[in-house]
């Protein structure tokens, strides 16, 4: 009888340690080992985690009927030895109770959760032999549970099913997972999950620096305008960024150029017709639009038709993969002061500040430095003025056109380079 009492602990050790190694088996884990050939464990791992009502209701009955075979065999062999006396009775049901937490629960589960799945792809095999010996007896059990549940208006969900995994869990998986991958490839997989948050009014140059032609202009000027260009896509317009004519490739004018014969006409014949994104539009969804129209560039209208700003595929690009080099109209927006100091355009993105000096200013509301200051005075400043934001001292230098043109933002020493 004590050899039987032991296999019965062993046994119900052995049903407590493949509950909990199933149940903390990594489903993309498990799904990735299954849909490699040669992981038979795997697959059958897979399947069982896929019957979880009847996986679960083999595992309980047989951890209980052996769990209670053995209290019965402890009280048998208390009375066989020492009595049956009430006192007796009630050690014996002490002691089977702490044999069994210790040697049948507590250890086999912690064995079973720290090496989850190495012991359930080994075990599956012979849980699958008892899924399959037991079924009759799990389908009636199951069944009252099926009733009970009935009963109680509780609708059984299919276990078959893999729930949806939504963006936020996503991202807790990569963060989870940045021990299994290198940081840039972490904070790529993070960037482009946040891509679906943001729309082009994050990452749009703002009309105020879009850099074009007006062609209203005495041409020669025109001439030198494009001769010094800073990017190779120049918007044209005549009078107004409003009245907007086309955009031009400057290499597509350097055989003009070096001809000597540069003409407006020439110029408005290589030119292409402007492309209109209407404001708000998902990043990823003018990603998306860009590369099935062969476009570059867009220009941002309001639903009045008014521009707004300019975006290039690279402004969407930066948002996933970090900072271009020679992205001459950022530098332009940070100028460094010693002391930690910088003089920072109020036009510039938020998410542009904090990307390339490493700030934390808040980008959930406003998307420029003069919008998230015009927010918080609820006024336009006179120069001079000075206000703490999202925690970093910030003093206006030079007001225009009722907006704050520069701010001198102090961010410490160990701020990020402009």
């Amino acid at each position: 009888m004590l050899l039987g009492l032991v296999i019965l602990l062993l046994l119900s050790g052995f049903f407590s340690m493949a509950e909990t190694s199933m149940m903390a088996l990594d489903r993309y884990r498990l799904q990735h080992l299954a849909s490699h050939p040669g992981h038979r464990g795997a697959r059958l791992a897979l399947s069982l985690r896929q019957q979880t009502d009847r996986l679960l209701g083999m595992l309980l009955l047989g951890n209980n009927f052996i769990n209670a075979a053995a209290a019965s065999m402890v009280t048998v062999l208390a009375v066989h030895f020492v009595g049956g006396s009430g006192w007796v009775l009630s050690m014996s049901t002490l002691l089977v109770t702490l044999v069994i937490l210790v040697f049948s629960e507590i250890t086999p589960k912690v064995i079973g959760a720290a090496y989850a799945e190495p012991i359930a792809l080994r075990l599956s095999y012979v849980l699958a032999g008892l899924l399959w010996l037991f079924s009759p007896v799990i389908w009636f059990v199951n069944l009252f549970v099926r009733s009970l549940l009935f009963l109680l208006r509780l609708p059984m969900r299919p276990t078959q099913g893999q729930p949806n995994l939504g963006l936020d869990e996503l991202r807790m998986l990569v963060l989870e997972g940045g021990g299994f991958m290198p940081r840039k490839h972490q904070d790529l997989l993070l960037n482009l999950l946040g891509l679906n948050r943001m729309t082009i009014d994050d990452v749009m140059t703002p009309r105020s620096r879009i850099e074009g032609v007006d062609l209203d202009a005495d041409f020669s000027s025109v001439v030198a305008q494009l001769a010094t260009a800073r990017h190779t896509l120049q918007l044209l317009y005549r009078g107004t960024p409003d009245a907007v004519v086309g955009i031009v490739h400057v290499r597509k004018v350097f055989g003009q150029f070096q001809q000597g014969d540069l003409t407006e006409a020439g110029l408005l014949k290589v030119m292409r017709q402007p492309y209109f994104i209407p404001e708000g539009t998902p990043l990823l969804t003018q990603l998306q639009n860009f590369q099935e129209m062969h476009r570059k560039a867009g220009l941002v209208v309001d639903e009045y038709g008014e521009l707004l700003g300019w975006v290039t595929v690279e402004d969407i690009l930066e948002e996933i993969v970090g900072e271009f080099s020679g992205r001459a109209h950022h530098r332009d927006l940070f100028t460094r002061e010693p002391g930690g100091a910088v003089l920072v355009d109020g036009d510039c993105s938020l998410r542009v500040l904090n990307r390339k000096l490493g700030t934390r200013f808040s980008v959930d509301g406003p998307r420029t430095l003069n919008g998230l200051i015009l927010e918080i005075l609820e006024d336009i400043p006179e120069p001079g003025t000075s206000l703490k934001v999202d925690g970093y001292p910030v003093e206006i230098v030079h007001t225009q056109d009722r907006r704050v043109k520069v701010a001198r933002v102090q961010i410490g020493s160990e701020a990020g380079g402009a």
